[in-house]
């Protein structure tokens, strides 16, 4: 059979496994930025791509590897990552699941992982996984270099840089690594729309409380690249080989909301970036082509709670920022020094919150549960924080070690218990497992988690205030999903039983 296309770029679809019942209509729906940025990338070096997003399209593990085939590329990418910074470990079980479904039905085809788990663990992925690649790093280069070895048939991988392979006895290698790209406006200017279905996509549903019935079409748009921070429970810069950022131009960025917008109707749209607010001139750059060009835009992004300046926040709400995430994480500040969050000091979270909100601004605000210094008394102030700031939404989160963070070589050294499957560092998964503290293990810290989002939105003070801000259609949308109960592999009754008493309102509030 004879090779259709050079490249084929696949996100495999692994909602099922990792929200459970929440995969069906209320979780976000995110095009694969990475694959976009690729696929524009290779084809603008001669080479013909493809990308196949089987979370999109709804395909089961056997559709994708069939279409995979049919596809017959040189080479087929397998791009995992996910919708959240760490989630790239929870989506590898999916990954390997249709890399193996392909190879049954087609021996001998090419094929190669990337995304922050296999470069936060190429060597433990060419070893374990069925990829006859793995991608250490961003990935544009590697991408490129490997294709051009494959399309000229010398089988030279060791000058494919960033490339871990087998050679012909079966010895595991590496080669060096790539370069990170330095220009981003010039090498990795615009994602590959185009190549996909945008009306397929789907956005979170706090980010349109506002109009919760029209959360389509949807994008994410990346603004930099890399963090300059070491939150030592992050992995997000294991691609990027260390800490830093670089961005994306101004220029650029409108440039590429301008497609957006007059090409493919996108109102609502994430910027992925692991912290937007914090560059003076990108920001504010961003926003003035924005309010310039007019456009009603319904946007998110990430912000830490000591970035937050007054002089941003206007032109934000009236770019069309109407929420942003601030990584709170504990509402201990020992344990938030413990995980070398960045050093909050005494920065005073509820008078930040307040000034966001004050300028028109919503908040979703980001908790975890079970950082290394947690006890049952430090979680109970986190949750009471959370109930006090009483913010437009709040996610809880568990702590886990994901390969790439400070966390997982903690683990690693101390021989804390890890999950045994990848899919066990999913939040919401039946497997989920989070790390254990000094006084409590990972089902006590999950089964608090739980208990605590239960809580947090069965509240009538929070119910009331969803109310008076969006109208009783977003107080039934989140009576809904109250109802979704997650199943937990490793919390059993027992440890149900011995949680500390809080409040839990388990009748929806039907009208306020």
């Amino acid at each position: 059979m004879s090779q259709k296309i050079d490249l084929l770029l696949v996100t495999p679809s692994s909602r099922a496994q990792v929200y459970q019942s929440l995969s069906t209509d209320l979780a976000a729906l995110e095009p694969p930025v990475w694959s976009g940025l690729i696929a524009n990338f290779i084809r603008n070096k001669d080479f013909s791509v493809q990308m196949l997003d089987a979370e999109a399209l709804g395909l089961s593990h056997d559709e994708t590897a069939r279409r995979i085939v049919e596809a017959n590329a040189l080479l087929t990418v397998y791009v995992v990552y996910g919708q959240q910074p760490s989630a790239s470990t929870q989506c590898m079980p999916a990954g390997r699941a249709v890399c193996k479904l392909a190879n049954e039905k087609a021996p001998g085809m090419f094929s190669m992982v990337m995304g922050t788990h296999s470069s936060a663990l190429p060597m433990r992925t060419l070893l374990e996984e069925p990829y006859t690649f793995v991608c250490e790093g961003e990935g544009p280069y590697t991408v490129l270099n490997l294709l051009k070895t494959l399309k000229d048939g010398s089988m030279d991988y060791e000058f494919v840089p960033g490339l871990h392979y087998r050679s012909k006895s079966g010895e595991a290698m590496q080669t060096k690594p790539a370069e990170k790209i330095k220009d981003l406006d010039q090498e990795l200017p615009v994602q590959a729309w185009d190549l996909l279905d945008m009306s397929r996509y789907r956005a979170h549903n706090w980010h349109c409380f506002d109009h919760i019935e029209q959360r389509q079409p949807y994008a994410s748009l990346q603004t930099s690249l890399g963090c300059p921070y070491k939150c030592s429970f992050c992995c997000i810069n294991a691609p990027f080989g260390g800490s830093g950022i670089r961005y994306w131009s101004p220029e650029n960025i409108i440039h590429q909301i301008d497609i957006l917008v007059s090409k493919y109707g996108v109102k609502n749209i994430k910027i992925p970036d692991e912290m937007f607010v914090l560059n003076e001139r990108h920001v504010l750059g961003i926003c003035d082509s924005i309010i310039e060009r007019g456009y009603d835009l319904n946007i998110w992004a990430y912000a830490r709670v000591d970035t937050v300046k007054e002089k941003f926040l206007e032109k934000l709400k009236k770019a069309g920022f109407n929420w942003l995430a601030l990584g709170i994480e504990s509402g201990s500040k020992h344990v938030r020094d413990g995980v070398m969050k960045g050093r909050f000091g005494d920065i005073d979270i509820e008078g930040v919150v307040k000034k966001i909100r004050d300028s028109g601004i919503y908040v979703c605000a980001n908790y975890i549960f079970g950082l290394p210094d947690d006890t049952y008394e430090s979680m109970q102030q986190t949750l009471d924080m959370a109930k006090d700031l009483n913010t437009e939404w709040a996610n809880f989160y568990s702590a886990m070690a994901y390969p790439g963070s400070m966390l997982y070589k903690m683990a690693a050294e101390k021989n804390w218990p890890l999950p045994a499957d990848w899919l066990g560092y999913s939040q919401h998964a039946f497997e989920t497992l989070p790390l254990p503290t000094e006084t409590l293990s990972g089902p006590e810290v999950l089964a608090f988690r739980d208990q605590a989002f239960m809580s947090y939105y069965t509240d009538p003070s929070y119910l009331k205030m969803i109310c008076e801000m969006f109208g009783q259609k977003v107080v039934d949308h989140i009576n809904d999903f109250t109802k979704h109960d997650l199943k937990r592999k490793f919390v059993k009754s027992e440890i149900r039983e011995r949680m500390p008493a809080m409040p839990r309102f388990v009748e929806p509030v039907a009208s306020l």
